[in-house]
């Protein structure tokens, strides 16, 4: 391995395994490790850092992906919040939209919020929706309400009053009113986290800023301690929902924007790697231990979402990367239903037991048992680091093969399909149901299951080129490296089009910028490095929801391309329909290190077969060559059947799939 002067290091922490990339700057090596996830991630990083053999005190900067905020909210694992309300609003985080996820479920009630609400307290105070203010905050109540909140011992509390974002004054007093009789609580202002229009909205968004904030400030801090400890002297970067990354100082106040870090890295990287083919059209899909998360990229550009949820019911609203997750991974379980039907997942045996074949005592059928059953899997994983029990695994699959009077191959090939259709299933919401056709792109599959399930997704899908990265089982570590530091600003503007001034509009753009690069500047970013996009959340009069389009100074240009993306998003549009300016949005980012893997030069043979075994497609066996991956060169190019295996994963290539190696050591593979 060569000299870690040099070395960039990412770490991503999924249910199932925490993953590390090192890249060497200077030569391009990439060096990966794969330890199981612990009880405390930290544990699970620094043991990470340890298997890679990382001297820290050599590294040039560290990079992570966590799902600590997001497991928090799920679990509901969390510290002892309040909330402080505009008198007679109290209830707006539980009434909702009154909407629901299962729309003819009448019994199924949406979660519970996040706080109580016995700990929703009012106050008296009103600002209208232009910022005047109507009636004045109650300083005795306000008082009163913070005694309360002291004698219940109180860790972080939620200020949300109702115009808060015309006028965000009382909500600054009756925060420094708190934080004098709670100094060490977390303080979370609705008009300090989102500034935006709708209530619920806004304050479900700022309720799950500040149940996370003392979880996610004090997980960040220890790590950040712990790795300053061992000789880390940079900054540690955290990966963020809208495809960026933060320093500590930044996530202790909008800790919420970490509720989707995990997953936003292998988006990232799907982009990479499509770019690296020259495709501008991609889909990712990330398939691990536990589940399958799935992301767009059009055009070059990773869709994005404003409102998202951990929880239904409970909306986030910052700029998050559009990623659809679904329980589909190497462990999930195959079931049989009530009526007789095999399902497949979400629930899953996770890594403790894990699959029948860990010998860890798991007893239900996997898909990874399925795969090794087929004889996609070999009998080791992990480099030989751990070994796979068959004949455990094919008592698992028979359990569910008996009572659908199938053998052990046709019960393993079922569940297979299965858990391939569910996959497709969740690509087509993503793709076909947001107006894209799978047809025009290209498919990256990765994670450690994710190879094995890639010519069979995209052959149901139609989907013409299969991309498999270098290092599929860790590559969305190394999307960590290959984001920025990034801030997503925003502002009300609310204006019909046809009367909007421009000066008035580029002003307020200004003052966002001004924002952003005292953000930036704050972490350490040169004013050379900054960059600032604007674009505009514009909507049909009348409507409530609305489209972002970029701003480029010239308002009949948005409008126009606002027409375009409504078409393209929802089938229809009204040219002629008066057009009104909701949101202005900004972008700020600050340079990181480019992130540059080797070009090698094509032309080399497939080695030979490391060998040879039995492997079952479509209810046939096949003689299939086993190759190692890291023998394969630039330029090598063969048709399936085919096993490739390394450290982090195994690749399928089936019967009639042409495949190579390209330039990137990507291995690319053309699927009829």
């Amino acid at each position: 391995m060569a000299s870690e002067a040099t070395r960039v290091v990412a770490v991503d922490v999924g249910g199932t395994f925490t993953d590390v990339c090192v890249l060497d700057q200077g030569s391009g090596e990439l060096h990966v490790a794969k330890v199981a996830s612990t009880k405390d991630p930290i544990d699970g990083v620094m043991a990470g850092v340890e298997e890679a053999g990382i001297d820290l005190s050599a590294t040039a900067l560290f990079c992570h992906g966590t799902t600590v905020a997001t497991n928090a909210l799920i679990t509901r694992k969390l510290p002892k919040a309040a909330m402080v309300c505009t008198k007679g609003f109290r209830d707006v985080v539980e009434i909702g939209r009154g909407t629901r996820d299962d729309l003819w479920d009448a019994y199924k009630d949406n979660a519970e919020p996040y706080i109580r609400r016995r700990d929703r307290l009012e106050v008296t105070e009103r600002v209208d929706q232009a910022g005047q203010v109507l009636t004045e905050l109650d300083e005795e109540e306000a008082k009163e309400v913070a005694r309360i909140l002291a004698r219940r011992e109180v860790e972080t509390v939620a200020v949300c009053f109702v115009n808060a974002y015309a006028n965000g004054d009382h909500e600054q007093r009756m925060a420094e009113i708190l934080r004098e009789a709670l100094p060490d609580a977390s303080i979370s202002t609705s008009s300090g986290v989102l500034p935006e229009l709708f209530e619920h909205e806004r304050f479900s968004t700022t309720v799950a800023n500040a149940v996370l904030s003392p979880l996610v400030t004090g997980y960040v801090n220890e790590l950040d301690r712990r790795l300053k400890d061992d000789g880390y002297d940079g900054d540690l970067l955290i990966l963020h929902s809208g495809g960026g990354v933060m320093t500590p100082e930044a996530v202790q106040e909008l800790a919420v924007r970490l509720a989707a870090s995990g997953i936003a890295a292998g988006a990232v990287a799907a982009r990479y790697t499509a770019a690296l083919c020259g495709h501008k059209n991609v889909i990712g899909v990330d398939m691990g231990g536990t589940s399958t998360d799935i992301s767009l990229v059009y055009d070059g550009n990773l869709r994005t979402t404003n409102e998202w949820f951990v929880e239904y019911g409970h909306p986030i609203c910052f700029p998050s990367i559009e990623v659809l997750t679904i329980g589909a991974g190497g462990g999930s379980l195959a079931t049989i239903d009530a009526a007789g039907s095999l399902r497949n997942g979400p629930q899953s045996a996770g890594s403790d037991p894990g699959p029948a074949a860990y010998g860890k005592g798991g007893e239900q059928p996997t898909n990874t048992d399925a795969n090794l059953v087929l004889g996609r899997l070999g009998s080791k994983l992990v480099g030989g680091g751990m070994s796979l029990d068959r004949e455990a695994a094919e008592q698992a699959i028979n359990t569910i093969g008996e009572p659908l009077n199938l053998d052990t191959h046709a019960a393993a090939d079922a569940i297979i399909r299965v858990a391939n259709a569910n996959m497709a299933d969740a690509v087509r919401i993503i793709s076909l149901q947001r107006g894209y056709d799978p047809r025009e792109f290209a498919l990256v599959v990765f994670g450690g299951a994710g190879p094995l399930h890639g010519a069979a997704l995209a052959k149901e899908l139609g989907v013409p080129t299969v991309l498999v990265p270098l290092r599929p089982g860790t590559w969305s570590a190394l999307g960590c490296l290959m984001v920025d530091i990034r801030h997503d600003l925003s502002e009300m503007f609310l204006r019909p089009a046809a009367e909007a001034d421009e000066q008035e509009v580029n002003e307020a753009f200004a003052r966002l910028e001004e924002q952003g690069r005292k953000l930036l500047a704050s972490e350490g970013v040169e004013d050379d490095d900054v960059t600032l996009e604007r674009s505009i959340a514009m909507r049909y009069l009348g409507q409530w929801r609305s489209l972002e389009v970029a701003y480029d100074g010239d308002i009949d240009q948005a409008v126009h391309r606002f027409h375009s993306e409504h078409e393209r998003e929802f089938s229809y549009n009204r040219d002629h329909a008066p057009v009104e300016l909701y949101r202005l949005q900004l972008v700020a980012t600050g340079k990181t290190a480019d992130i540059e893997l080797p070009k090698h030069e094509k032309g080399g043979e497939m080695p030979e077969p490391i060998e040879t075994r039995e492997v079952w497609f479509e209810g046939e066996a096949h003689d299939t060559p086993v190759f190692e991956r890291s023998e394969i060169p630039a330029g090598a190019s063969f048709e399936g059947p085919a096993v490739i295996d390394q450290l982090d994963t195994t690749t399928l290539v089936p019967p009639g799939v042409k495949a190579e190696v390209d330039e990137y050591l990507n291995i690319r593979m053309e699927v009829k």
